[in-house]
């Protein structure tokens, strides 16, 4: 595109909308935006003429190239066009393109257009631009206005708690909780406590949630449903919980198979209603929010309210610096060593020959202290993640780029704990049982009489029978971690003959 063409084209009115629409695309590139901002050489005539225009999508597309031209002298031309502009559907436009400018001198003057527009009753047709105009307005806001994020004060306190754990193995957390009585959910436990910080103690839970005691259930439309949630007792469990004062910071989750759309309306209009009738004591945003409300859609059409608290600082896999996409989960690698602790000896000295980001040693060590670790992987960035990972932790470990089928070491180890790769995009069968197989062959000869293999694979049956074929291996035990894509743990025994 000829960036001088496009300029005569418009200010000679020639398919003016058009010509905007083509630059402000153009314009994304940042080396293009350079090259307009270095041609208009101050001078955005131009554009600010065309505020005047007296078709609305010219004005938006004029308002939003002047916003990419991040010159804060433009600001209050904005925000004046933006407050005489009748059109609903382009007032979010002019918002969007002064969020980009110094926007300090109108703070107190948007917080009013903000209060106005929440107490604003609109039709039908026009509540999807409104709630549009509300966002660009509060997203602004939020930049200038956000206060401390609020500190959680409540770990001594009688709480009602639901710990997400996997499905198949609650029995795994249920007993680290001791005597506590416990309801059995289909995928977690629910108790009360008043200790919450011996829950950080367990590493097998993937979640700490929160019941609302005065709102077991949400229902009818969004108006409703925020009004059960503010008289089922929200703020006052925010409020009792942290120090300090509103607004509280969320965002909100929906489980259910409803279609995207459907979803994405509810939420839409949920989180506004929120905001109005909470006297915005309840904001929403989608960073930097303090606790999420998820909704879990029940049988009966109704959602279960459930809140997770991001003021509670969870700090059970902050080791996990680094991660490669075929990394194991912590919480699946820290729920494994639970399964396989009886057959884990004290002070092993470990092995893990598909170490990736080092997940699977680190939490091998969590469980109960090893004598030495070594980690081995062809690839250099897993390496390196792999001792950042365990350099978090506080640990050491020994890792080393190299293919196991080519490793030798100076003394045998009494355990091999991995997450075994699976080769190929494809997952050809014959290429993962090639490999399963090599690796039972090589194991002996750097495996101790009576040693243990802790081996997590998503191709169990594969496994079983790449085992079969080598003398010395016996499965002590298997768990399936997950149903749906057959992932599972098998425990094997090497016995030399």
């Amino acid at each position: 595109m000829l960036m001088n063409n496009v300029l005569e084209d418009i200010k000679n009115d020639i398919e003016i909308r058009q010509n905007l629409i083509a630059l402000k695309n153009e314009i994304r590139d940042g080396l293009q935006k350079k090259t307009l901002a270095y041609t208009l050489a101050g001078d955005f005539s131009v554009f600010t003429d065309l505020l005047e225009h007296p078709d609305p999508k010219v004005r938006k597309n004029a308002a939003l190239i002047l916003g990419e031209m991040e010159c804060d002298d433009l600001a209050e031309l904005l925000w004046n066009a933006y407050q005489k502009e009748e059109t609903l559907f382009i007032r979010a436009d002019y918002l969007k393109a002064l969020s980009h400018l110094d926007c300090s001198d109108y703070v107190e003057s948007m917080k009013q257009a903000l209060e106005r527009l929440m107490g604003k009753a609109v039709l039908p047709e026009e509540e999807k631009h409104v709630r549009q105009e509300c966002t660009a307005l509060k997203n602004i806001l939020l930049t200038y206005d956000r206060p401390q994020k609020h500190k959680f004060i409540g770990n001594d306190r009688k709480l009602e708690v639901i710990l997400m754990t996997n499905r198949n193995h609650r029995e795994v957390t249920r007993r680290q909780l001791g005597e506590i009585p416990v309801k059995y959910l289909a995928g977690g436990l629910r108790f009360t406590t008043e200790k919450l910080e011996d829950l950080w103690k367990i590493r097998t839970y993937s979640e700490m949630l929160f019941p609302l005691n005065g709102c077991s259930m949400l229902s009818g439309s969004p108006d409703h449903m925020a009004q059960q949630l503010l008289d089922g007792g929200i703020m006052r469990f925010l409020q009792e919980l942290h120090a300090g004062h509103p607004p509280f910071y969320f965002r909100l989750e929906l489980k259910s198979p409803m279609r995207l759309e459907q979803k994405a309306d509810i939420l839409k209009k949920l989180s506004i209603a929120l905001e109005k009738q909470s006297g915005r004591k309840l904001v929403n945003t989608t960073s930097g929010y303090e606790f999420e409300i998820r909704l879990v859609a029940n049988r009966e059409g109704g959602f279960v309210p459930l809140l997770k608290l991001y003021t509670i600082a969870d700090h059970r896999f902050a080791y996990r610096k680094n991660a490669l996409a075929t990394s194991i989960a912590p919480v699946n690698a820290a729920l494994i060593m639970q399964l396989a602790g009886e057959y884990l000896k004290e002070y092993a000295q470990v092995l893990d020959p598909f170490c990736g980001a080092g997940t699977m040693l680190i939490e091998r060590n969590r469980y109960g202290k090893v004598r030495s670790m070594y980690g081995l992987d062809i690839l250099e960035e897993a390496v390196q993640y792999a001792w950042e990972n365990t350099q978090a932790a506080r640990l050491e470990a020994n890792y080393i780029q190299r293919d196991f089928f080519d490793f030798r070491h100076e003394y045998p180890f009494d355990e091999i704990v991995t997450n075994l790769p699976v080769v190929g995009k494809t997952r050809d069968i014959e290429q993962v049982s090639g490999m399963y197989e090599r690796f039972f062959e090589r194991a002996p000869l750097i495996l101790k009489p009576e040693a243990i293999i802790v081996a997590y694979t998503s191709l169990p049956d594969i496994l079983r029978r790449a085992a079969k074929k080598y003398k010395g291996y016996s499965l002590q035990q298997e768990y399936c971690l997950n149903d749906r894509d057959g992932s599972s743990v098998l425990i094997y025994r090497y016995q030399r003959g």
